[in-house]
This record gives structure tokens, C-alpha cells and sequence, in this order.
């Protein structure tokens, strides 16, 4: 029981807290001072060591061949024409305000000219690496009868060819199906325009028939297949004419038939002209008149019965 009650009293104490109360009064006396609880980080303190990094260099390094370390300290090589004209563009751009910011900026935060020093560290290294190589008796081309085993087996590589021959089946039938629809959005535009020209064409014949109503208009070419529009005349080989010749009675009967189109409506109405003509005209027949065309026997019409019997003995 004792000891319980002891863990008991040293959970009360870590329990207890100042009030509010307690603080103000504390804050008013001058105890606590704002800007007690900062935090404040600890300096760090630099030292060059030249002595032991000169020791641990000389533990890392290892008195190996050139051939062995191939590690190389160049410059950079000349740059390529085309890329000193970019070059000078790029700086053409800066000077007339297009890149106000470049001559500001250090070299080294220019990604282009960066990238662009490493590119041409890597190419002089290679300019100076290949011969060495070569002067060392290793050679630095694969020959052409070169076999290598592969990391991976076959049946991955499979795999990934059935994977690529899929991809690529797939990307074919997509395009297939993207040149479908192009050709019937196309269609259907093609279609609509079709539509739209016959619109208008049937708006300006109708244009054409109200100015011949009203006489603005006195000819009836626009009726004709190019609209009364006359071609630009050209030559035509003299093995036509008869096929010509064939075409002209051809509309010349046509038009003696059915006419020149216009108005239809009225034309057997009586006029002045014609009905002052009497040429045509009978004179009624008196009642009891016989007809001077009318035959004696076929006065008197057979009944239907006599008429049949007649047929059928015809028949026979």
C-alpha cells in the first residue's frame, strides 16, 4: 500500500499545473518576460581540415593503371556551327529585351548552356579517351561477328515481341477508326455544301422566274442547264457535227412539244382573234335529223344477248 500511495503523490505532482490566474500574477511581477520560449538554433561551426582530408584522400586513392580508372580532366570541344548560330540568336533575343532576364542570371542557372557544357565536356573527353585507347592496344569497336549473351531469356523476349505486336495492332485499328470517322465527318460535310448549293440554285431561278413574271425579264435562258450563262466558246472536232446535228432535232422536237417553258396557265382562253373566227363552227342539226355518216344497218344496235352470240360464233 505504501508504495502505491507514493506512485500515487509523484502523479499528482507532474499532474499540476499553473492557472491562469497564477500566470497573470506572475506576468504583472515581472517573472515571466515575453520571448522566453524562442527557439534558438545552434551555430554551426565549420572547419577546413586540410590535413585530414589530404589523409583520407590518400586512403581512398589506389595506384591502379590509366586503363583501369579511365578518368579524364578536360576542357570543353568547339561547338558546332549550327549550335553558334543558336547561340548568337539566343543572344541577339536578349540584347533587343526578349530575354531581359538572361544576362541577369549566372551561366551556370541557364539549363541550355548548361546541358550544352556537359555535351561538349563529354565530346572532348571522347576526343581525347579514344585514342589513348587506341595507342594502349584496346580496342573500341565491336567486330561485327560479336556475340553476346542476353540478360534476358527467351521466352521474356517473347513476350515482350507478342506485347509490341499487340500495342501495334491496336494503334493500326485506332487509326483505321479515326479515318473512318474523318471520311464521315467528311461526307456529311460534303453533303450538307450539296444541299445548301441546291438551295441555292432553286432561289435564283425562282428569282429569275418572278423577274419574267413581272417583264424585267424577257428571255427564258436561265431555264437552261448552266443557268443562261454562256460558256467560253471552244473548238470542237469536226467528228461531232453529226452528234450535234442529232442533238439540235432533238431539242427542236422537244420544243415544238412541250414548248419553251413560261406561262401555262390561260392559254385556251378566248381572245378577239379568236372568236371572231367561225371557220370552225357547225351549225346544230334539227331535231329528227339523220346523221349523213350514220349507216342503215347500224341503226338499230343488237341487244346484249344477240351481241355475245355473235362473238362466240366468231370465236369458233
Amino acid at each position: 500500500m505504501s508504495d502505491s500511495s507514493e506512485y500515487e503523490d509523484v502523479g499528482n505532482e507532474d499532474m499540476e499545473y499553473d492557472s491562469d490566474a497564477e500566470l497573470q500574477e506572475a506576468f504583472a511581477k515581472g517573472i515571466i518576460k515575453p520571448g522566453l520560449n524562442v527557439p534558438v538554433e545552434p551555430k554551426k561551426e565549420y572547419t577546413n581540415n586540410v590535413e585530414g582530408l589530404k589523409t583520407r584522400l590518400r586512403d581512398i586513392l589506389q595506384s591502379l593503371k590509366w586503363v583501369e580508372r579511365l578518368d579524364l580532366t578536360t576542357g570543353l570541344a568547339p561547338i558546332a556551327p549550327e549550335m553558334a548560330v543558336y547561340m548568337a540568336e539566343k543572344e541577339d533575343d536578349s540584347k533587343t529585351g526578349k530575354l531581359k532576364q538572361a544576362k541577369s542570371l549566372d551561366p551556370t542557372l541557364d539549363d541550355f548552356k548548361r546541358e550544352m557544357n556537359f555535351h561538349r565536356q563529354a565530346q572532348a573527353a571522347v576526343l581525347e579517351g579514344i585514342p589513348k585507347l587506341n595507342s594502349l592496344g584496346v580496342k573500341t569497336k565491336r567486330p561485327d561477328d560479336y556475340f553476346a549473351q542476353m540478360a534476358k531469356s527467351d521466352e521474356h523476349m517473347q513476350k515482350v515481341r507478342d506485347s509490341l505486336l499487340k500495342k501495334k495492332a491496336g494503334l493500326e485499328v485506332s487509326e483505321k477508326v479515326r479515318k473512318a470517322r474523318e471520311n464521315r465527318k467528311m461526307m456529311k460535310q460534303l453533303q450538307v455544301q450539296a444541299q445548301l448549293n441546291r438551295q441555292k440554285e432553286k432561289k435564283e431561278l425562282m428569282d429569275e422566274v418572278k423577274k419574267y413574271r413581272k417583264g424585267i425579264r424577257t428571255d427564258l435562258d436561265f431555264l437552261e442547264p448552266g443557268g443562261g450563262k454562256k460558256p467560253a466558246q471552244q473548238k470542237r472536232p469536226a467528228q461531232n457535227t453529226n452528234k450535234n446535228k442529232r442533238s439540235a432535232e432533238k431539242r427542236k422536237h422537244k420544243d415544238s412539244k412541250y414548248g419553251f417553258g413560261g406561262k401555262k396557265r390561260g392559254l385556251k382562253t378566248n381572245t378577239k382573234e379568236s372568236a371572231a373566227d367561225v371557220g370552225g363552227y357547225l351549225p346544230p342539226r334539227k331535231p329528227g335529223a339523220k346523221n349523213r355518216n350514220m349507216n342503215k344497218k347500224n341503226q338499230n344496235r343488237p341487244g346484249k344477248n344477240k351481241r355475245n352470240n355473235i362473238k362466240s360464233k366468231r370465236r369458233k
